[in-house]
C-alpha cells in the first residue's frame, strides 16, 4: 500500500518525504548511542584490589632486619679425629710368656684395674722365687740380730757384731720390700701368671694380641690402646696456600661422614709449625667435645675453618635470596600491604648467612620464610 502511494506522489512530495525519512534515521542514531554512552557512564567502576597479607600468611612468613657485619669466609680441610694424647694410654707387655686369656675386645669400654689379657710367662715364677727368697733372708736376719743381741748381753760378742747383724737385717728387707714392689707394679697374682690391666677409663682403640701367640718382653708396640674419648681431636692439613690464613682461636666446624647432619664445634687451639715432606701440608689441632662418645679414633672429617676477609656487608638469611631470571631477588617487607620485589647483588653465601654488595640497605626487612609464595604472587 505504502509503495502504491509512493508511486502516485509528485516529485516534490516525494522529496519532502524522503527528506522527513532521513531526519527521523539520524535522530533515533544519536538517540540509541546517547542511551548506550549514558547506560554505559552508570556501570559501576571494579576497583582493584592490592595485595596484603593474610594472617594466616603474615603468621607463617619470618622477618629479618638487614645488618651490617663483619665479612667471613672459610677454608676447608681434611683431617682424621685422634684421642687426646694426653688421655691416652699405651700398654705394653713388661714379661714374656704365653697368652692364656683375653677378656676385652676392640671398641670395649674397661675401667682402671680391670684385667685385660693373662700371659703365663717363666719370669713372673722367677720373681715369685725371688720374693720367697726375700722373705727368707729378713726371717733369717731377724733370728742372727736377736743372737747377737743375746751373745752381746752375756759379754760373748761386740757391739760391732750386732751393729753388723742390724745392717744385714737392713739389707734383707730392703730386697723385700723391692719385691713387693716389683709384684704392685707387674700385678702379679700368682706363681706364674702375669695380668695386663688398664691403666686408666676408657675405650680400647687399639689391640694387637691373640689367644695363645708367644709375647716377647722386648716387643715394641703396644698391646691395647685405651683412650678416654670423652673429647677428642680433629688433626687437619693446612695447603701451603691457605696457611697465612690460619690463626689460633679461629672457630671452626667438623663434620664426619659417619654423621654428616651432626656438626661438632671448636676451635683451633695448636698450630705445628712444621711442613711435611711427603703432603706439603701443615697440620692443625681442633679439640671437639664429645659428651655422647659417638666421633671415635681414625674417623675421617673435614674441618670448616671461619675467618674474617676484613671488611663489612649487609648480611641477610641466604633462605631470603631468590634466584630467578638469572638474577637475585628479596622481598623487602614494609607493612603487609606494601612488599616490594627488589634486585640485589650478592657477594658471597656462607652457610646460612648472604653477604650483598648492593640492593639493601641497612634496617630494612627481609622475608625469609615462604617468600616464593609472594614472590609468585606478586610477579605473576
Amino acid at each position: 500500500m505504502f509503495i502504491k502511494t509512493f508511486q502516485t506522489m509528485t516529485h516534490s512530495a516525494k522529496h519532502l518525504l524522503r527528506k522527513y525519512i532521513l531526519s527521523l534515521g539520524i535522530i533515533f542514531s544519536l538517540f540509541t548511542t546517547l542511551s548506550y554512552t549514558a547506560c554505559k557512564e552508570k556501570q559501576p567502576e571494579v576497583p582493584i584490589k592490592a595485595f596484603s597479607l593474610s594472617d594466616t600468611m603474615m603468621s607463617r612468613c619470618s622477618l629479618y632486619r638487614a645488618q651490617t657485619r663483619d665479612v667471613k669466609n672459610e677454608i676447608r680441610l681434611f683431617g682424621k679425629i685422634t684421642a687426646d694424647n694426653n688421655k691416652l694410654a699405651q700398654v705394653y707387655p713388661v714379661v714374656g710368656g704365653i697368652v692364656t686369656d683375653i677378656r676385652v675386645e676392640l671398641g670395649d669400654h674397661v675401667r682402671q684395674g680391670q684385667i685385660l689379657a693373662t700371659i703365663r710367662s717363666s719370669e713372673v715364677a722367677q720373681f715369685r722365687k725371688e720374693k720367697m727368697d726375700a722373705q727368707n733372708n729378713v726371717a733369717i736376719a731377724e733370728k742372727n740380730l736377736q743372737v747377737a743381741k743375746d751373745l752381746y748381753a752375756g759379754k760373748l760378742n761386740s757391739e760391732k757384731d750386732v751393729i753388723a747383724a742390724e745392717k744385714e737385717l737392713e739389707k734383707a728387707k730392703a730386697e723385700l720390700a723391692r719385691m713387693e714392689e716389683v709384684y704392685k707394679i707387674y700385678n702379679i697374682k700368682s706363681e706364674s701368671l702375669y695380668h695386663v690391666v688398664a691403666p686408666i677409663s676408657g675405650f680400647v682403640v687399639t689391640k694387637k694380641i691373640n689367644k695363645n701367640e708367644q709375647i716377647r718382653a722386648d716387643v715394641t708396640e703396644p698391646l691395647f690402646s685405651i683412650a678416654e674419648i670423652n673429647e677428642v681431636w680433629a688433626l687437619a692439613n693446612v695447603n701451603e696456600s691457605d696457611i697465612a690464613r690460619i690463626e689460633v682461636g679461629q672457630e671452626a666446624e667438623i663434620h664426619t661422614i659417619a654423621f654428616p647432619k651432626e656438626p661438632y664445634s671448636g676451635k683451633i687451639d695448636k698450630i705445628f709449625n712444621a711442613i711435611d715432606p711427603e703432603t706439603k701440608s701443615m697440620k692443625v689441632r681442633v679439640k671437639i667435645p664429645n659428651p655422647d662418645l659417638k666421633l671415635k679414633p681414625e674417623m675421617n672429617c673435614t674441618v670448616s675453618v671461619h675467618y674474617t676477609e676484613g671488611k663489612k656487608m649487609i648480611a641477610i638469611p641466604s633462605s631470603s635470596v631468590i634466584f630467578d631470571k638469572s638474577k637475585y631477588w628479596v622481598m623487602v617487607f614494609k607493612d603487609r600491604h606494601n612488599i616490594d620485589t627488589r634486585e640485589v647483588a650478592p657477594y658471597k653465601t656462607l652457610g646460612d648467612t648472604t653477604y650483598l654488595k648492593s640492593g639493601l640497605q641497612e634496617g630494612e626487612t627481609v622475608i625469609s620464610n615462604n617468600r616464593l609464595l609472594i614472590y609468585d604472587a606478586l610477579n605473576d
